[in-house]
């Protein structure tokens, strides 16, 4: 049952742009779809935020700054953030769709993975977090489920930076102990998080690729807990006898329970790998732990890595049940992968045919009457289905495996056009007309569209441009502006492009993100207006293009009744023209009774009246220089003075 159908955004357009065609997953904090963007074009995938957290305004907030930051780092291990927005109660993002698995897909299929095959995957996701980490980003969230293998085998990084909106250990679903496996036990006992616990994941990740299980286990996510905080996550070795030292070594520093041990990032922790793989021979390369699971391929006694050293994996194909060619192609999304394998008659040759005894008389009338009617049932199925064929399934093939199938279907070749795709590689089908499994006549032809690979585009130069006239340059260029950042300005004016990031003339993949830089305006600097009446005040500020906002409650302060008790911003701070300053008017100082300390020892006296909110002035004289005791005060005990207000003390 497709489930699919159950879905109510499956069909609709988002934005005026999305149409989601198809559900791929559902996780804990989005649904991701198959969509196609109308705009340009291309197939990507969808990622829909949950109605429950797109209704907390702070989350959507932190989700949307953290996505738009993320789509600024370009790396072919990092997918790719094209765009953000908002349907109605749709939060969503548009990201770069990899036909393929993940690698817990690949984990379930083949069990533990050979050295090689584990080396292969973890050296490009080490790759794109190094990248982020110099960028300043902290994953937080690595597991099998956030790596992707395409099709073509390519390795690459899912949800970059979006975790952090996200706490998914208070959770007790099934999915959160997966989860749990792989955070660091600084994430677990004070809640911090630096590229340290990256490197933590990615040891995890690697002792279950070369093992087969996860280090630590439980029937509960706090057992797991409990583990990653007291017991060290233990040596391959220990369940793969053989396994090389340089393996386990790799294992132990990426999962040191002490931080400070740990490399410092993953660009450190890929420097380790290079060291330990050019120390493995060969065969301890390719040894295949006892815990691999058998998985039949043409070459049942060629035992070799499953992911090359190249990183093109064995091709994934899907598997439709009920499909006439039994599923050798067809849409990568929503379906269950299987390594290419020969199909085998298990129970050897059919056995040949009894011989029968001799056809009795009349047989032949029978068998007469028996051609005439699959005659007749034969030209009525012509002329209703006979002449009619299905268009083969197409898509991701190159060129000459799909005249291929188009030939060997009955069909013609008809016209080949071309067109630039970020998705599909180069060389291979993007799409066929009719598409694939349509009803044509034999013989009729099939147009093909072949992938020019991604089109890249140069940034233009936006420098002067207002804010929404850059934005349209981009749009009709095939690119997206990305994070707006404000700085003043002495030459552009306000609300006008000083900059964009990356600059003008680089090229860049269509539908990438470009940071840019908007002029606040030449600065001007808050003029201090504390003590001036609020007519003076408004004025001043005013005259300086900026605008006036009087608090509506007052407070106490050492400046007369109806002055400027503070302001904010301070002064001296810089603005932008038209910004707004809060004025606080005071009510007066506040009057307090003032403490009787004649005949009190000077330090006595000091600190009562400070105490009581004074400041004190010693009056010593001629004679009171070697005094230590108060003769009299300025103000009387008993009497009352403004608080702060300084009193005078004699010493004799």
């Amino acid at each position: 049952m497709d489930t699919t159908l159950q879905d109510p955004l499956v069909g609709q357009v988002l934005d005026g742009r999305y149409r989601v065609d198809a559900r791929i997953a559902v996780g804990g904090m989005a649904t991701v779809y198959r969509a196609l963007d109308t705009r340009l074009d291309r197939v990507l995938a969808l990622k829909v935020m949950h109605p429950t957290l797109a209704a907390d305004g702070s989350f959507v907030e932190r989700f949307i700054r953290e996505a738009k930051s993320v789509a600024r780092l370009a790396h072919p291990n990092v997918v790719q953030v094209f765009d953000q927005g908002a349907d109605g109660s749709y939060v969503y993002l548009a990201m770069e769709y990899v036909a393929g698995c993940t690698l817990r897909d690949v984990l379930r299929e083949r069990g533990a993975l050979q050295p090689r095959a584990a080396l292969d995957v973890l050296e490009p996701v080490l790759a794109a977090l190094g990248a982020a980490h110099r960028a300043g980003f902290v994953h937080r969230d690595m597991k099998p489920e956030n790596v992707l293998i395409g099709d073509d085998g390519r390795v690459k990084v899912a949800d970059f930076g979006l975790v952090r909106a996200v706490d998914t250990v208070t959770n007790t679903t099934g999915s959160v102990l997966g989860t749990v496996s792989y955070l660091a036990p600084e994430q677990i006992e004070h809640g911090t998080a630096d590229t340290r616990v990256d490197v933590y994941a990615c040891g995890v990740v690697l002792y279950e690729m070369l093992t087969g299980g996860k280090p630590h286990s439980g029937d509960s996510p706090a057992q797991v807990l409990y583990q990653h905080l007291h017991a060290d996550v233990p040596p391959p070795s220990a369940a793969v006898p053989g396994m090389p030292y340089a393996l386990d070594e790799l294992v132990a520093a990426a999962t040191a329970r002490n931080p400070e041990v740990r490399p410092h990032d993953a660009v450190a922790l890929l420097g380790q790998v290079l060291q330990a793989r050019a120390g493995l021979t060969a065969e301890q390369l390719d040894a295949i732990p006892p815990q691999a699971l058998a998985v039949g391929h043409d070459n049942a006694g060629d035992r070799t890595s499953v992911i090359p050293r190249s990183l093109s994996v064995p091709r994934l194909l899907p598997v439709n049940e009920g499909h006439e060619d039994g599923g050798d192609a067809g849409d990568p999304v929503n379906r269950t992968s299987r390594f290419e394998q020969t199909s085998r008659f298990e129970s050897g040759p059919p056995a040949p045919p009894r011989r029968g005894s001799r056809p009795r008389r009349g047989m032949f009338a029978i068998i007469a009457a028996v051609v005439l009617v699959l005659g007749l049932g034969t030209g009525v199925w012509y002329i209703n289905s006979g002449q009619f064929t299905k268009v083969p399934l197409l898509l991701a093939k190159t060129e000459a495996q799909a005249r291929t199938r188009i030939e060997h279907a009955g069909l013609d070749v008809g016209q080949i056009k071309h067109a630039y795709s970020d998705t599909v590689k180069r060389g291979t089908v993007i799409s066929s007309d009719p598409a694939p499994g349509a009803r044509i006549r034999d013989n009729d032809s099939v147009t093909l569209t072949i992938s020019n690979g991604p089109e890249t585009v140069k940034v233009p130069d936006l420098t002067g441009l207002a804010l929404f006239k850059a934005r349209e340059v981009l749009k009709g260029d095939g690119l997206a502006a990305g994070m707006v950042t404000r700085e003043f300005s002495q030459d552009v004016p306000k609300g006008f492009v000083i900059s964009s990031d990356p600059g003008a003339g680089t090229e860049r993949h269509a539908g990438s993100a470009i940071a840019l830089t908007v002029s606040k305006g030449s600065p001007v600097e808050v003029a201090d207006v504390t003590g001036a009446s609020v007519a003076d005040a408004t004025s001043e500020l005013e005259q300086a293009g900026l605008k006036v906002k009087i608090a509506t409650q007052q407070v106490n302060s050492e400046f007369d009744q109806g002055q400027i008790a503070q302001q904010s911003p301070k002064a001296g701070s810089q603005v932008a023209g038209g910004d707004t300053v809060t004025l606080t008017v005071s009510k007066g100082p506040e009057m307090v009774s003032v403490p009787d300390v004649v005949g009190a020892t000077v330090d006595d006296a000091k600190k009562t009246l400070e105490d009581a909110g004074f400041q004190v002035n010693e009056d010593r004289g001629l004679l009171g220089l070697f005094g230590d005791h108060v003769k009299s005060q300025s103000v009387e005990g008993g009497k009352t003075a403004p608080k702060g207000s300084t009193i005078s003390i004699v010493i004799r």
